[in-house]
């Protein structure tokens, strides 16, 4: 569900591909897929942008929410099923992401995201009756996964979108790796994939967007990374004078209001760095920091609402503020 216009769609690939030395010809491929517009740029056989095609469209055709004959669509609907054998695993490590950050993440929250018309786009504000009917609905530990057989208590609905990208990520550039693939960049947008560096062996540059504004507040340089961010301004409505985002906080099925506007997660494995820019984002500033200092394995790029811009100590160098932000002073969180 993350949509992120600038950065997503030309900011990174503008930034990727600037380059002094001479790089070979890239591949590129534009799709449409998981509601979102997705750029593929690869240094290598062209072939393998058609097998990429193939993988991206199987990932939807297995995970959608909304498309009637998924593997999640069918089992929301009957409640029980067998699942194949990347779905069941897909399901199995959102839950654990689910218990991981104490439910900041839960992948039962679908009902609440479809009665705020996130799923539509026929936006409304439910009454407090229904959120509380809702809140009943909410349950991650409901979720019950025996080998590849999934079963659902009544009226409890599962959505792995909050992963879904970051599992497509790690799933292209383990394939492209496998065909030889040492550069490319894979933008599914919001969620940016990097394979190695770029042709000349100097950093991806990968932007991230100003959750203010259209441009951009700073530039990661990275390899062989995944960054993803959630923000508030991803998809949004309006209703009297009060601004309402797609994010629902599962602890009352309404838009999540943690201090933040917006989360990257920077790391290797971009399924969990996926799943943790939701939780992040609904957790607020200081329980991110303390998840953050509890593990290892991601680095963060938090924006409050003041506008100040922390990052973890693993992107000191990596990260710099860019255009109106180049005036502010940049927060380094430490684990000491």
């Amino acid at each position: 569900m993350r949509r992120a216009t600038l950065t997503a769609l030309s900011l990174a690939l503008t930034l990727a591909l600037s380059s002094c030395s001479p790089a070979p010809a890239p591949q590129t491929d534009t799709v449409f897929a998981m509601d979102t517009v997705m750029e593929l740029t690869v240094y290598g056989d062209e072939e393998l942008l058609g097998e990429a095609q193939a993988l991206i469209a199987d990932t939807e055709a297995r995970l959608s929410v909304t498309r009637e004959d998924s593997e999640i669509s069918k089992l929301n609907k009957t409640g029980s099923g067998t699942l194949s054998g990347g779905t069941a695993a897909l399901l199995s490590r959102a839950l654990e992401i689910c218990a991981l950050t104490e439910g900041a993440l839960d992948i039962t929250v679908y009902p609440a995201v479809r009665a705020w018309g996130f799923t539509t786009g026929e936006y409304r504000v439910p009454g407090e009756d229904e959120l509380s009917a809702l809140l009943k609905k909410i349950d991650y530990a409901a979720v019950k996964l025996a080998g590849d057989t999934a079963t659902l208590p009544e009226g409890v609905l599962v959505d792995l979108g909050s992963v879904a990208k970051g599992r497509l990520g790690d799933d292209l550039a383990a394939f492209l790796t496998e065909n030889g693939v040492t550069s490319a960049l894979l933008n599914l947008g919001g969620n940016v994939r990097t394979v190695g560096a770029k042709p000349d062996g100097s950093p991806w540059r990968v932007g991230v967007r100003d959750p203010f504004g259209e441009s951009y507040l700073g530039i990661l340089e990275v390899r062989d990374v995944s960054v993803v961010t959630s923000g508030g301004y991803e998809r949004y409505f309006e209703e009297g004078g009060e601004v309402y985002w797609h994010i629902l906080d599962p602890a009352t099925a309404r838009p999540a209001k943690s201090g933040l506007v917006s989360a990257t997660v920077v790391g290797a494995d971009g399924t969990l760095c996926d799943g943790l820019s939701t939780a992040v984002f609904v957790m607020g500033l200081d329980r991110a920091v303390e998840l953050w200092k509890a593990m290892t394995g991601f680095d963060l790029v938090l924006v409050t609402e003041g506008g100040e811009v922390y990052i973890t100590d693993g992107l000191e160098g990596s990260f710099t503020l860019s255009g109106d932000y180049k005036t502010k002073e940049l927060q380094v969180v430490r684990r000491g």
